[in-house]
């Protein structure tokens, strides 16, 4: 049974000091933490012109900037080195597309020789996360002179310290959970290191990258007049990079506060009409475009989230992620098609083993009678383990717990995925007990890493469950639902949809809002899609006025073992939460209620 928590109302003095916010925006606003004005304007009317802020605030951006562009001056060989997920694949196209614009040396390979300006995406299963000793050895043959990292690097203290041993540079843009120390490389840019005076700390892997694109174009084209090298424009080659930073931001699942959630409006406002050939393609066939490119319906969080970041991170775990990088790439409409599907493939084929996966991880998980415990380990060495971390994430959902789902990989080590409560700080954990990992990294609710042995499995299981109980002993784990607010639904209209919009876009922190309703008489109840596992619940609440909803899942039995299918009857008064959404077809609009939870009423 899920815990419904009703935030609570704004102070007294905050709805007098905004009388010009009706009073759900109020409410919404007050419990988003957004309490002052500036803030409010902030996220209300997010400015590109001033919302912005200066690159060069980065402690190491000048010292960075200059390095590459005396890389580019020497003609030296560059290596932009990315992350196999969807924000560091975003983060390589934005940095690798820059610095052809403003003069580095395009990618050259032939017989005997490899130089110019390239990419290195690590293999899941084969490489791992961030830089490993191997890639710097490989980098070095191939004679790489300037190592840039994006969405990774901060963590690489001994590959990195190899790479300088070896004659090369390294620049790392990274926004990962930062050590205790901190690598020697020639620069950092990373929001959250120690005595960091840029002011955003919640910036997406790609978006940093992205402040280092900006401020290489800033120097570049004041000596050229602002053009980039191919002759466009530089401010409109910058925003035009806007929709992959979007991409990233919302598959990366960062707060959409601040810097993040303006370059993520402005980003969705660039999607929309992407001149990138890669992803109109992938939304084609993801089919939220036609089949000219253009959006069905404007492309949102929802749309970016549920169908472009699937398909753009299924390259990497279920192949290699230089799929999706060159889709993002892709100059030519016949390549770029063909690419976008066969990242719809690996999705479909991601999607059916991922549900295998959990299926015998859940299994794994009664049978072991591991309820009992804090925190939860699946393990199988015949798992795939580029999905790991989606199952880590649906178990964490369903049993709301921290969950380690580990498998081996190619070569042999036992390497895992976690997903965590917003209780229990998985990444402060492993960074706590380093004898048990070959190498980690990651954030407070989500993390990756590498077993020293399966020997030590027991040990690691045992130490890591005495933490869970400790830090988690007082703590109700039972699933909650965050309730905006109790509404009558008589007043869900368009009015309040058209008030929410400024809300938009909805992510992190930022969730869309859920609204509860009480005391329901239930019309009719009938089940639609696939094996009945959606239900359609006609409603009434105050007036004789049915309301439509859809409450998807709910007829599946293994999401919910109430058996809302079975157990509701015409004339039960049940209570709803739910959000609020449009319904088009055929050139009609109207509202629906997705529904998020149900109870029968008190």
């Amino acid at each position: 049974m899920k815990h419904w928590i009703l935030q609570p109302n704004p102070p007294t003095d905050f709805v007098t000091n905004h009388p010009e916010l009706p009073h759900i925006v109020a409410r919404l606003l007050w419990n988003r933490n957004l309490h002052t004005q500036e803030k409010i304007d902030e996220f209300l009317n997010p400015d590109y012109s001033q919302d912005i802020h200066d690159p060069f605030l980065f402690n190491d951006m000048d010292k960075a900037v200059d390095i590459i562009f005396t890389a580019i001056a020497e003609n030296k060989n560059i290596t932009v080195h990315g992350d196999y997920d969807a924000d560091g694949v975003c983060a390589a196209t934005i940095l690798i597309k820059t610095l052809l614009q403003i003069g580095a040396k395009p990618f050259v390979t032939g017989e005997n020789k490899i130089e110019g300006t390239r990419v290195f995406l690590p293999h899941r299963e084969i490489d791992g996360y961030g830089i490993n000793l191997n890639t710097v050895k490989h980098l070095k043959k191939h004679k790489t002179d300037l190592i840039i990292t994006c969405d990774c690097g901060v963590s690489n203290i001994e590959e990195i310290k190899s790479a300088k041993n070896n004659g090369m540079q390294v620049v790392v843009t990274d926004h990962h959970s930062v050590p205790e120390k901190l690598p020697n490389a020639d620069a950092i840019i990373h929001p959250k290191v120690l005595d960091e005076k840029y002011p955003d700390k919640g910036l997406c892997g790609a978006a940093v990258a992205f402040k280092l694109a900006q401020a290489l174009l800033q120097k570049y084209c004041k000596k050229t007049k602002g053009k980039t090298n191919d002759g466009s424009s530089c401010e409109g080659f910058e925003k035009w990079l806007l929709d992959l930073v979007a991409v990233a931001t919302i598959g990366d699942m960062v707060p959409l506060f601040g810097e993040s959630r303006t370059l993520t409006r402005y980003g969705l406002t660039v999607l929309n009409k992407t001149r990138n050939l890669g992803l109109r393609e992938l939304c084609i066939v993801a089919g939220i475009a036609d089949e000219n490119g253009k959006p069905k319906r404007n492309y949102d969080t929802h749309a970016v989230g549920f169908q472009i970041v699937p398909r753009l991170n299924a390259a990497g775990r279920m192949d290699h992620a230089n799929a999706a990088f060159a889709l993002l790439m892709a100059n030519d409409a016949v390549e770029a098609k063909k690419l976008a599907e066969q990242l719809n493939k690996n999705n479909i084929d991601r999607q059916k083993l991922t549900e295998q996966i959990v299926s015998a991880a859940r299994e794994q998980i009664v049978s072991q009678k591991q309820n009992v415990n804090p925190i939860l380990f699946v393990y199988d060495e015949k798992w795939t383990t580029g999905i790991l971390g989606l199952v880590a994430g649906k178990l964490k959902d369903e049993f709301y717990k921290p969950v380690l789902a580990m498998g081996k990989s190619a070569d042999g080590e036992i390497v895992g995925s976690g997903r965590s409560i917003n209780e229990f700080n998985i990444i402060e954990t492993l960074q706590n007990n380093p004898q048990f990992f070959l190498k980690f990294g990651g954030h407070p609710q989500a993390c990756g890493f590498s077993l020293k042995s399966l020997e030590i499995m027991e040990e690691f299981k045992t130490a890591f469950i005495t933490i869970a109980n400790k830090k988690l002993t007082d703590v109700d784990l039972s699933p909650q639902i965050d309730i905006d607010a109790e509404v009558n639904l008589e007043d869900v209209n368009w009015k309040l949809f058209d008030l929410l919009q400024k809300f938009e876009p909805f992510g992190m922190d930022n969730e869309e809002p859920t609204y509860a309703a009480k005391n329901l008489t239930l019309v009719n109840v009938d089940p639609v899609g696939q094996d009945g596992r959606h239900l359609r619940l006609n409603v009434k609440h105050k007036t004789h006025m049915v309301r439509k909803t859809i409450a998807f899942g709910f007829g599946d039995v293994n999401k919910h073992p109430t058996n809302w299918r079975e157990t509701l009857k015409p004339g039960d008064k049940i209570d709803l939460a739910f959000t609020v959404d449009v319904n088009e077809w055929n050139g009609n609009r109207e509202l629906e209620l997705k529904i998020k939870d149900i109870k029968k009423s008190a």
